[in-house]
């Protein structure tokens, strides 16, 4: 079996892999993009040779050689990093795009949104089932992460399942959903695993990641225990993270506000769940997606401003987002002193959010609101997850991902813990690199 990767081994983003097992048959694994350089972009200009130019897409030259070998597009989940590409890259592929409902959706969405017309079929797959490609099996596993029907892949080959475990966490209590199907993947493990292809951005976090039970908990202690009588409630979030929307929606009807959803790309996924059947709970909010629907709503919202929850984008700083145009004053609303601003999520860690976010937070300070940061769990599995994973799979074959080299070393350090060896059984990569595992 050979391995490429692609993309998401020399960063965190642009995840890619592609597998070609021994019959030369071929399927690549997620297709995402580099975000931070697209913060940077100007709305609209999200074209192929702009997002190729600032490094946002994979570099696919490393397996051109493959185009006429790939049976599959198989994409794990709904989140940019890992299916924003598509889009951009799939039509270089006479393969079908297989995709869990609410990602299928979230593709469809983007495809529209930036007016391109998609060559393959998207064929939706449900969480916990099993399909064929040229007689090879493929399951998606249903696995916990922070968006919804996220799917550990499993391809089944003769030497053995080859396992993609790219973005996931062991939450025993999500909000929406099941558990991770644990059953199935120790059924998997007692028929052998050759290679395990596994999420290495918290593997130096000595713990385990908290279950999203946990940020719900403390956002209902925020929003339903602290002075917010005249206050109006601001919260931003990630706009794919269905579950923390559930939660602000429910703990907003419990005090009795108004519930807003300001923001394109909270219309995008929350919408794609209506269409995949997995939510109900837009029937108790508005949603606003366009700059002047927008400034119509927020002019009433500044009438009364204490009957109101926001929930808008902006949780990164991004230039143009709900929040920051907020801070500015380029709205008919103003923000005043002790209006609450709960960040539900953490700054990920690339200089250009950095920069953004602190520049918010000291605009909002200026504005004297009242500033809740880091109400969040991570959506990734921390160190001990990933040791209980490699425990349960016992994998012949590790390959560390999501990750810059010190992230990849970090995972790899555990694994030499658990009795790997660097370069035989467990591997570092990089973008562009292929390895021959037998």
């Amino acid at each position: 079996m050979k391995f490429h990767a692609v993309g998401g081994f020399s960063e965190v983003g642009k995840n890619m892999v592609a597998i070609e097992l021994d019959n030369g048959k071929t399927f690549i694994v997620d297709c995402g993009l580099y975000l931070p350089p697209i913060v940077e972009l100007e709305e609209g200009r999200h074209t192929p040779s702009r997002l190729k130019e600032i490094g946002a897409l994979p570099n696919i030259s490393s397996i051109e050689k493959l185009r006429g070998k790939v049976c599959a597009q198989i994409i794990s989940h709904a989140h940019l990093d890992h299916v924003g590409a598509v889009p951009y890259l799939e039509r270089n592929y006479k393969a079908d795009i297989f995709a869990t409902p609410f990602t299928i959706e979230v593709l469809n969405a983007l495809a529209r949104d930036n007016m391109i017309n998609m060559k393959n079929r998207r064929r939706p797959i449900h969480p916990n089932s099993h399909f064929q490609v040229n007689g090879v099996d493929i399951e998606f596993l249903h696995v916990t992460h922070s968006t919804l029907q996220t799917a550990i892949i499993v391809i089944h080959s003769d030497e053995g399942a080859i396992i993609y475990a790219n973005d996931f966490k062991l939450d025993n209590f999500p909000v929406i959903g099941r558990k991770p199907n644990y059953a199935r993947l120790k059924k998997i493990a007692e028929d052998g695993v050759h290679t395990l292809i596994v999420d290495s951005l918290y593997a130096a976090a000595e713990q385990k990641t908290p279950s999203e039970k946990i940020a719900r908990e403390m956002l209902g202690d925020i929003l339903l225990n602290t002075q917010n009588d005249d206050a109006c409630i601001i919260v931003t979030t990630f706009s794919s993270h269905i579950a923390r929307l559930k939660s602000i929606v429910d703990f907003g009807k419990q005090i009795d506000r108004k519930i807003i959803f300001l923001g394109r790309s909270l219309g995008k996924y929350v919408n794609s769940a209506v269409r995949a059947n997995l939510i109900d709970f837009h029937k108790d909010i508005e949603i606003y997606s366009y700059r002047k629907d927008i400034k119509k709503i927020l002019k009433k919202v500044a009438e009364r401003p204490d009957k109101y929850l926001l929930a808008c984008t902006g949780h990164q700083g991004e230039p143009g987002s709900v929040l920051v145009r907020l801070a500015h004053d380029q709205f008919p609303f103003k923000l005043r002193p002790r209006d609450h601003v709960i960040f539900s999520s953490k700054t990920i860690p690339a200089p250009v959010n950095e920069a953004n976010k602190k520049a918010l937070d000291k605009r909002l300070r200026e504005k004297g609101a009242r500033i809740f940061l880091d109400v969040h769990v991570s959506g990734h599995a921390a160190r001990e997850d990933l040791r209980d994973l490699i425990t349960m799979l016992k994998p012949k074959h590790v390959i560390p991902a999501h990750g810059d080299i010190p992230k990849l070393t970090t995972l790899a350090g555990l694994c030499v813990e658990m009795d790997y060896k660097i370069g035989k059984s467990v591997h570092i990569t990089k973008n562009g690199q292929t390895l021959n595992l037998v």
